[in-house]
């Protein structure tokens, strides 16, 4: 064991001097060991830098994001004197010194770009160690106003590999994304530490923000449209066949239009996308419209509410054509002055009178539920039983 420490000293003598501490993690059986603070935990300083998010799926819940993580931390045992060796800097492999051991916590699936990452000592003994990694997180999207919706995901970082009494995080987060072309902006960003821990732990929040206005285009203003292209269709005469051509046509576009939109929204067990029930709302209308307009055509068509014409008595005629002889001439030029609704017709109007206030009430109401309408999801099953306690039977 003798000879092979002297060996390594020799080899490693002309690049750098390697500390005592160093050489006995290159030796066969030893791992390297978090570095003795005394009675205070050991303090490693973290500055997460956010290059990049991408690929946020709503559907799935899951954000993807590339990390940089920078590991700063105090080992005495790693410092050697200026008569020893005169560099002020040594890099070493990774796997020759101590490093917290991280595992994210929401992650469901994790590239670090350098398995064995070198890092970087200083004379007195400070280590510098960079980590680049992507991921691929779940997140609780906050959808109740979709597209214009507003998101919190986060990113735990644990070690499990150690106690709250050997390691504590001081983290810092940085934003360095400079695209601006997406869907989601990242609006917020802060790291911390949360507050009940049993092992060292550090959270990273990004504050998401929807800037979709393609989406919001492409859902609300064919709603809208369709709502207007309805009522125009009821200004159609009932006698017409094509009236019921065309509220039939409308409504079957629609219900493909809300078939493929029911597919594209997501959907959750609390606080569903409130364009949801909006969308819902205007099919029921769409049908009521097209049931109203079916169902007057047919009552016109079978004659049942058609006007009755009371025939004059014969004699009656004669005896105006004798006291009057210009009043017969004049009896079909009244009755062809214009054509008298008929109740099927005068029902019809009402009821689009009603159907376009209807639609200005529910259009007035959702504006009303957008800006003022709260919806708190419930608590995860992590928060109602706290972790590693026991749980409530």
């Amino acid at each position: 064991m003798a000879i092979l420490r002297l060996l390594l000293e020799f080899s490693l003598l002309g690049s750098a001097w390697l500390p005592h501490a160093c050489l006995d993690s290159l030796l066969p059986g030893a791992s390297p060991q978090i570095p003795d603070n005394g009675s205070a935990p050991l303090i490693v300083d973290v500055h997460v830098f956010v290059s990049n998010v991408f690929d946020v799926n709503i559907l799935q819940y899951t954000v993807s994001s590339a990390l940089l993580l920078r590991l700063s931390w105090f080992d005495p045992h790693l410092a050697w004197h200026e008569s020893t060796n005169s560099r002020n800097f040594i890099t070493l492999p990774s796997n020759l010194l101590w490093i917290p051991d991280l595992t994210i916590q929401e992650a469901l699936s994790v590239e670090w770009r350098e398995h064995s990452p070198r890092a970087r000592v200083s004379r007195e003994g400070f280590v510098e160690l960079y980590i680049a990694l992507t991921t691929q997180t779940n997140c609780d999207f906050e959808l109740l106003r979709f597209p214009s919706d507003k998101s919190d995901c986060n990113i735990s970082f644990y070690a499990f590999s150690n106690t709250v009494e050997e390691l504590k995080f001081h983290p810092h987060a940085v934003n360095e994304i400079v695209s601006v072309k997406r869907e989601y902006m990242v609006r917020g960003l802060k790291a911390q530490v949360p507050d009940q821990q049993l092992v060292p732990c550090f959270q990273v929040t990004l504050s998401l923000e929807n800037t979709a206005v393609k989406t919001t285009m492409a859902l609300v203003v064919p709603g809208v449209a369709i709502l207007l292209a309805d009522i125009c269709g009821s200004l159609l005469p009932l006698k017409t066949i094509e009236r019921i051509s065309y509220k039939v046509t409308l409504l079957l576009g629609y219900l493909v239009f809300h078939s493929s939109l029911v597919q594209a929204l997501p959907s959750s067990s609390s606080c569903n996308p409130l364009l949801i029930s909006y969308f819902t709302v205007l099919l029921i209308l769409l049908s009521l419209s097209t049931m109203e307009t079916v169902l007057m055509c047919g009552l016109l068509a079978r004659g049942n509410i058609s006007p009755k014409i009371r025939p004059n008595p014969v004699p009656r005629e004669d005896a105006l054509d004798t006291v009057n002889p210009g009043s017969r001439s004049e009896e079909p030029q009244r009755r062809v002055e214009g054509p008298r609704k008929t109740w099927a017709e005068a029902m019809d109007h009402i009821f689009l009178l009603i159907y376009a206030a209807i639609i200005g009430c529910s259009q007035f109401i959702f504006v009303i539920v957008w800006f003022w309408w709260e919806c708190k999801s419930e608590p995860p099953p992590a928060k109602d039983i706290p972790h590693g306690g026991k749980p409530k039977i």
